[in-house]
């Protein structure tokens, strides 16, 4: 069968996988995929009427964010697993017409409210349910941006969730999004809209999240990473959830096995809460789409808890010692299922790290960390000094998300070229592009300033708004802050939509623009946003920089 699916910047051709993912997601997952987003779609199509009643449905909620999530980028490879979500959906949304009906709410007219199905019908449904049923290019790359934004501000929401963080308003606008863009007569004009209202829902979803990460964990503070090993067992976690890493940390306490940070996970060796854990080892590899050589000189267990995760090759060693959390799902791998308050049991996972060998060194040495937003305002006075004695020229905030294809390497040749007196705001994956270079610092202000993972993104905007507050200027465009941010899956997206919500003006992205906008969709962005790609490190740094 073929398939359709163009979320990821490192889509087939620069237009759409339809063959096999190149994320390895094969076409009977993609067509489960879309069968469940559209069956969620109309989930969230009743909730949003039940809402407006005083009646809206928590797990419901919950069914919603978790679609989202498990169908983003290198989050499951399942086919079961996507049953049973599939099969949940369309429990969920039978509930919900029960309650309508109940309230006496009259059911919409709209297909994603009428269809029942089973996961077994994903192919012949495929023509109903995928990208490519809606015929109109313009309006077909507006109403997949903003899901592919409701997906990663989903992801941040059921991160904020395991931590009893929620907020009713995150779901709300998730949920008005997803049954906006399902209307069969809505507008270009009005879909401009909705992707605006996303990017409003992803500020909120971001602050939520950053609000149940350091009101649980403590401000992360400015830390010192080994990148070495030790002589013990290791246990590798990736990902972002910070409750999985807690209880991974507690229950491999005095086990005899180490536990180290991966990819996205760095930054919890960042929140002062887990420095108390002796075991807590340092950071193991690099960018998530690494793993499948730096997973074999690890040698341990592999603990995923949100996306991030990449098929291994045939010929890997260790596969069987992955084990998946939450949406995510590998064929081949474990899956520890949390119990009825979201708790894992690790035990299976620790036995088996016992009987495995220490890491084998692939780097040694430390990286720094540590500056998101409560650190940085910590630091502002001295920052702002820096600025007006022209010690500081600009920031450049360079976050997002790392990839495979070479063209990345662009990312590091601009940070080796940026003049020293510019400092790199970072967040997300992007950053081991580059902070591992000897860049050094600014009086004592390192040139790269890490605030954590792609949700840290917000660190970056209150960053901007404290040295707003500080220069007391009307706008954060008249700062001396540009953007050249990288992207590849759809959390980028939400921080991207968020960036356009806030007013931020001249963003260039790349290392391609998103397939799903058309000349029509940029020309839009381009005209309200100024929004651009990057070109060649030498005009790049012409342009955003300029001369001293």
């Amino acid at each position: 069968m073929d398939m359709f699916c163009y979320q990821c910047q490192e889509t087939a051709k620069g237009s759409g996988c339809t063959l096999r993912g190149v994320c390895g997601k094969l076409p009977e997952t993609s067509a489960r995929m879309d069968l469940l987003l559209y069956a969620t779609r109309g989930v969230a199509i009743l909730n949003t009427l039940l809402r407006k009643n005083g009646e809206a449905d928590r797990e419901a909620d919950h069914q919603v964010i978790d679609a989202l999530f498990t169908t983003i980028t290198n989050a499951n490879f399942d086919n079961p697993s996507l049953d049973d979500y599939i099969r949940r959906a369309f429990e969920v949304k039978r509930e919900l017409k029960a309650k309508c009906e109940k309230a006496a709410i009259a059911l919409p007219d709209a297909p994603e409210v009428a269809l029942e199905a089973t996961p077994a019908d994903y192919e012949k449904l495929e023509s109903v349910t995928g990208v490519l049923a809606e015929p109109d290019p313009d309006k077909r790359g507006l109403r997949q941006l903003a899901i592919y934004g409701a997906k990663g501000a989903a992801a941040y929401a059921r991160h904020a969730a395991n931590l009893k963080y929620e907020d009713d308003e995150v779901y709300a606008i998730i949920e008005e999004v997803l049954a906006d863009v399902s209307r069969a007569d809505i507008s270009v004009d009005e879909l401009v809209k909705v992707v605006l209202r996303m990017g409003e829902g992803g500020v909120k979803a971001m602050a939520l999240l950053d609000s149940a990460n350091t009101g649980t964990y403590g401000n992360p503070e400015i830390t010192k990473v080994d990148i070495g090993v030790r002589k013990n067992p290791g246990i590798l976690i990736s990902g972002h959830d910070l409750r999985d890493l807690e209880e991974l940390l507690e229950q491999t306490a005095g086990t005899g096995v180490d536990v180290y940070t991966h990819s996205e996970m760095l930054p919890g060796q960042y929140y002062p809460y887990f420095k108390k854990y002796p075991h807590f080892a340092g950071n193991y590899g690099n960018a998530w789409w690494k793993q499948v050589d730096e997973f074999e000189t690890f040698n341990g267990c592999f603990v995923f808890t949100s996306n991030c995760i990449v098929p291994p090759r045939q010929t890997a060693t260790y596969t069987d010692r992955i084990y998946t959390l939450g949406v995510v799902g590998m064929p081949g791998t474990h899956h520890i299922e949390a119990d009825a308050e979201g708790r894992h049991d690790f035990s299976e996972v620790i036995a088996k790290a016992k009987t495995c060998p220490a890491p084998t060194e692939i780097e040694h040495g430390e990286i720094i960390g540590g500056f998101a937003h409560h650190q940085v305002e910590e630091l502002a006075p001295k920052i702002v000094d820096l600025i007006k004695r022209g010690k500081i020229r600009k920031f450049v905030v360079m976050a997002g998300c790392d990839g495979r294809f070479p063209s990345r390497n662009y990312y590091t040749e601009f940070a080796e070229a940026l003049p020293d007196d510019c400092v790199i705001l970072t967040a997300g994956c992007a950053k081991y592009r580059y902070n591992k270079l000897p860049l050094g610092d600014i009086e004592g202000v390192p040139r790269v300033l890490d605030a954590g993972q792609c949700n840290d993104s917000y660190s970056l905007v209150r960053i901007a708004m404290a040295l707003q507050e500080a220069f007391g200027l009307e706008s954060i465009n008249q700062l001396p802050l540009v953007f050249n941010i990288a992207w590849y899956e759809q959390k980028a997206v939400i921080v991207l939509l968020a960036l356009l919500y806030l007013g931020v003006q001249g963003i260039h992205t790349g290392p391609t623009l998103p397939a799903f906008f058309t000349p029509d969709i940029l020309k839009v962005l381009q005209e309200k946003f100024a929004i651009g790609t990057i070109s060649t490190v030498e005009n790049d740094i012409a342009t955003l920089i300029g001369e001293k």
